[in-house]
């Protein structure tokens, strides 16, 4: 035995000595994932110089990624199994389908007991860093999974975006995406010496497509290439009675050139040069050989094809996503693939990779033989199911498909009458329908049985809490009416004890002289409180009001639930009072007459039953507007009481609330008077 331990012992020496590491030890692969957000396949510069004639935008530079893709393999067909934000991030992190993870839809909160790539690699001795964009509904909170991430709530806004790093929030300068960069850089320079696994979540290309100043005139007035779907408006699209598309292209016979949206490759400019900044890093700490890099996007996007913006529908545009692999123990440079690779395989790619056991329920396929090109790849997949669940309000429909190498069929559940086949071989724009083609009823019946195939290989079901079998939400326009009536928040500065039905943080909130040697809150434009998001908070078709007693120092925000989608805030801007509330009909605003600068003043802003915003000050009305929509849904972005730390309200970016507050309430529902 004695014997036994001294040889043990030796070895180990030895292999110490001489570099030499065991399974576990520190030459198992790092993970670095980067993704964008809303970027198409052919939105590289590798991408549109391979098209050559045919590539859209001739003019895209794209260095580090094109470097990236020189130095690795990029994958021609690579795709998402749902054309949506959330989805798209939980099947990365899963390597299922959403019907299979619980994530179907941008406001369902990402489970946090999910076994992900995050978690067995955790458990496996990596450190796990995420950085950037989550956007699994509002979620807040250190990220699932993960030893460390600064991440930030819901779609976060372009420019001094707060970040919670760890859970904690947290302010930051810059454009959004610089400040994600730099977690990353601080997060690999921690780990630098243990096999870490780091996701990168960038908002861009997300709207409002802002990129920072040093890109704003980027590609000057540069013009997209015509593409034959321009003119093929989507099947499911009603206009007048008829199909056709409402974001539809009118174009010349001869016209060659259309707008386009420069604003998100502007921003993909600034992308690509912080991901040249991280491959930097990498080679500076001689980590690029024994790092996994993969570049990707969590769905595609729209410009124009079909008459679409947005995403979600299961043309080429929407499903299919850059893919670039850089692993140089194990890719040859410069490699082309043409396999179909779907987002839920990179979580079983990076656990062999890894050599960590895949659990048998993920169903995506690693890609390590397509990497290696050592392994047996005639069984790699030839069709996978596609798939998209209504979501409210948005005007797609539930949308099934399949795709093969060749041809897709596309079913909308509950309207037979759309259904589509194209013959992708010959039809690569899907500009001609061949359902009800005589010569195409051989290619109908082959996908049709590889569509129940699918089907049945993946179990696939609606789930129950799908929007697509909730009740359908009130009319429009509908009257506003409320269940809860009654103060739901009801801070009093100056007393000890508040009432308070909604949970309230408070973070750091001073105390000072208010009026009659009472005490009041005070706020200094940097410090907020968080409320709690609860269903008493929802504004959706409710009328509420929001009263305050404060003494402004300056502008700011006093109170702000929702973002740039939906929501309402109260501000003082120019010294006055300003009540905005954003519907998807857009934003209403009304303001005060007088400032209330530098005086204690009584505000009162009010949403009432028959949809009138109103504002008053001092018990005085000093402006009032009817509104044409009201709240549909409660918004993703929270509430908070002197700040608006999430995507901004107000056209006009504020800053935090300064000043005092002796009091703020809010009441949802109608009040008696």
């Amino acid at each position: 035995m004695a014997q036994f331990l001294r040889a043990s012992i030796w070895l180990f020496v030895w292999m110490f000595a001489n570099g030499a590491t065991l399974a576990w030890g520190a030459e198992r692969p790092n993970f670095v994932f980067i993704y964008t957000d809303d970027q198409r396949w052919d939105a590289l510069g590798v991408v549109q110089r391979e098209q050559g004639e045919q590539g859209r935008f001739p003019w895209l530079e794209s260095p580090n990624l094109d470097r990236l893709a020189a130095d690795g393999v990029r994958f021609r067909n690579a795709f998402v199994v749902l054309g949506l934000c959330a989805p798209s991030r939980a099947a990365f992190l899963t390597g299922r389908y959403g019907h299979v993870n619980g994530v179907i839809d941008n406001h369902t909160p990402f489970p946090e007991n999910s076994v992900t790539h995050a978690t067995l690699l955790r458990s496996a001795g990596y450190k796990t860093g995420y950085v950037g964009k989550w956007h699994m509904g509002a979620q807040s909170g250190k990220r699932p999974g993960f030893d460390f991430s600064a991440s930030f709530v819901g779609q976060g806004v372009y420019f001094n975006c707060p970040f919670e790093i760890n859970g904690e929030k947290q302010a930051t300068n810059g454009w959004v995406d610089d400040v994600s960069t730099d977690y990353a850089l601080g997060f690999i320079e921690n780990n630098k010496s243990n096999p870490f696994s780091l996701v990168i979540g960038y908002k861009t290309c997300h709207g409002p497509f802002t990129p920072p100043e040093r890109h704003q005139d980027t590609y000057g007035e540069a013009s997209a290439r015509v593409v034959p779907n321009l003119t093929t408006p989507a099947i499911y699209r009603p206009v007048g009675g008829k199909r056709t598309g409402t974001n539809q292209v009118n174009l010349d016979s001869d016209q060659k050139m259309v707008k386009t949206n420069l604003g998100m490759f502007r921003g993909l400019r600034a992308i690509d040069e912080n991901v040249g900044r991280i491959l930097d890093q990498l080679d500076r700490l001689g980590l690029r050989e024994n790092t996994v890099v993969v570049y990707s996007s969590d769905n595609g996007y729209y410009l124009g094809e079909h008459g679409l913006g947005d995403k979600r529908s299961a043309y080429e545009e929407a499903m299919r996503i850059p893919m670039i692999v850089r692993y140089p123990k194990m890719v040859s440079r410069g490699a082309i693939r043409d396999e179909m690779v779907l987002n839920i395989d990179l979580a079983p790619t990076f656990l062999e990779l890894a050599g960590v056991e895949v659990p048998n329920d993920m169903q995506g396929k690693s890609w390590k033989p397509l990497l290696s090109g050592k392994g047996e790849t005639t069984s790699w997949r030839k069709s996978f199911f596609y798939n998209y669940f209504l979501e409210r309000p948005f005007g797609t429909p539930s949308v099934t498909a399949v795709r093969t190498e060749k041809a897709k069929l596309i079913k909308y559940p509950g309207h037979d009458e759309w259904t589509e086949l194209f013959d992708l071989s010959k039809d690569p724009y899907e500009t001609k329908n061949l359902i009800d083609d005589p010569k195409a009823k051989a290619l109908r019946q082959e996908l049709e049985e590889e569509y129940r195939k699918q089907i049945e290989a993946i179990q696939f079901h609606v789930p129950s809490y799908a929007d697509e079998n909730l009740p359908p939400d009130p009319a429009r326009d509908s009257p506003a009416s409320s269940k809860v009536n009654r103060w739901v928040i009801d801070l009093d500065f100056s007393h000890a004890e508040s009432k308070n039905e909604a949970m309230v943080k408070q973070s750091k909130i001073a105390f000072g002289e208010g009026r009659d040697d009472k005490q009041a809150g005070v706020f200094d434009g940097s410090t907020f409180i968080e409320v709690t998001k609860s269903s008493v908070l929802d504004p959706s078709f409710s009328p509420f009001e929001i009263e305050t007693m404060l003494k402004a120092d300056k502008d700011g925000v006093v109170m702000a639930h929702g973002g740039q989608a939906l929501g309402f805030a109260l501000a003082i801007i120019d010294g006055k009072p300003l009540f905005g509330y954003r519907s998807a009909a857009g934003l209403k605003t009304v303001r005060g007459r007088d400032s209330v600068v530098g005086k204690w003043a009584k505000v009162t802003a009010r949403l009432t039953v028959d949809k009138k915003l109103q504002l008053y000050v001092d018990g005085r009305l000093d402006a009032e507007v009817a509104i044409e929509e009201l709240i549909f849904k409660n918004p993703n972005d929270g509430l908070q009481i002197g700040a608006d730390t999430g995507s901004q309200v107000l056209e006009k970016k504020l800053g935090g609330y300064q000043g005092k507050l002796e009091t703020i309430r809010l009441f949802m529902g109608q009040r008696a008077f």
